[in-house]
């Protein structure tokens, strides 16, 4: 059995590889970006290279958090990871997360400085996270910081655009604050027993639950109220879309709840784009 496990991480599966990415977070991160990208008017080629470089990004962000918590996922026997799996070593993992993000590096400034730039926010964000801030009171800063940063420069990336809408960051700073209290609220318990005491452990499972329901109604509200004029269709929709996520967050201070709460997030945020999409919200 030893033997198995040490050859399968030589040889990772391309499954344990993906698996690694967070898939379902980085999919829908970049889902959101490419959408946004066509609802700015992007041309066809630089939307393209939107979506590659956030999802380069996001890959190395999931590698990253694998490799670097992979004793911690060991310690609370974690079998939903690869590496707790002996699917694939932390060293491959290590590899990979360094070659992604030196790939978003190139793909995001081949957008420009403007643009590129903003868009690694994120990427420096996540691996900040990563690295230690996750640790801190101050965990959800790099949530706020990378998914306010995230719209702004994908609307940068349209040609002779000068600033996103302030709405849009607004809006993405809030909803990256409240995925950061939903996707810690499965793992709170795991992460105590590591040392691990970011925000979300200090508020409680309730407290931050509430705090999230808040910041996610709140940034639907910013998205159907902040741009000019009265709001549209989809705008009062997407409020109607709005409430069972908001209730799903709500109650992920409870054990039933806390795994559906940063799908809920994430699928309410998509919706919320394609509805900017459908209704051709002025983004620039």
């Amino acid at each position: 059995m030893v033997g198995v496990r040490a050859r399968a991480s030589r040889r990772p599966s391309v499954r344990a590889l993906v698996l690694a990415t967070h898939a379902p977070p980085a999919v829908a991160v970049t889902l959101v970006a490419t959408l946004l990208a066509v609802t700015a008017q992007v041309s066809p080629g630089r939307v393209v290279l939107v979506g590659l470089a956030v999802l380069a990004g996001q890959a190395s962000i999931g590698w990253s958090n694998d490799w670097l918590d992979a004793d911690r996922d060991r310690a609370v026997a974690r079998a939903d990871k690869p590496v707790v799996q002996g699917a694939v070593d932390p060293a491959v993992l290590r590899s990979a997360a360094l070659a992604s993000a030196a790939a978003a590096v190139v793909l995001s400034l081949l957008l420009g400085w403007v643009p590129g730039l903003l868009l690694l926010v994120l990427v420096a964000s996540g691996w900040a996270y990563n690295a230690g801030l996750k640790r801190t009171a101050a965990s959800g800063l790099p949530y706020v910081t990378g998914f306010g940063a995230l719209p702004a420069g994908v609307v940068a990336a349209a040609p002779g655009v000068p600033a996103a809408p302030w709405w849009l960051p607004a809006a993405g700073a809030a909803l990256g604050a409240a995925a950061h209290l939903a996707n810690v609220a499965p793992d709170i318990a795991d992460d105590l027993a590591t040392g691990v005491r970011g925000l979300p452990h200090r508020l409680g499972p309730r407290v931050s639950a509430a705090v999230g329901a808040v910041l996610l109604g709140t940034a639907s509200l910013v998205l159907v109220l902040g741009p000019a004029g009265q709001p549209a269709w989809w705008g009062w929709a997407g409020l109607v879309l709005a409430v069972p996520a908001v209730a799903i967050a709500a109650l992920a201070g409870t054990a039933r709840f806390r795994r559906l709460a940063f799908p809920a997030v994430m699928l309410l945020t998509v919706l919320d784009v394609v509805l900017l999409l459908a209704g051709g919200a002025a983004l620039t």
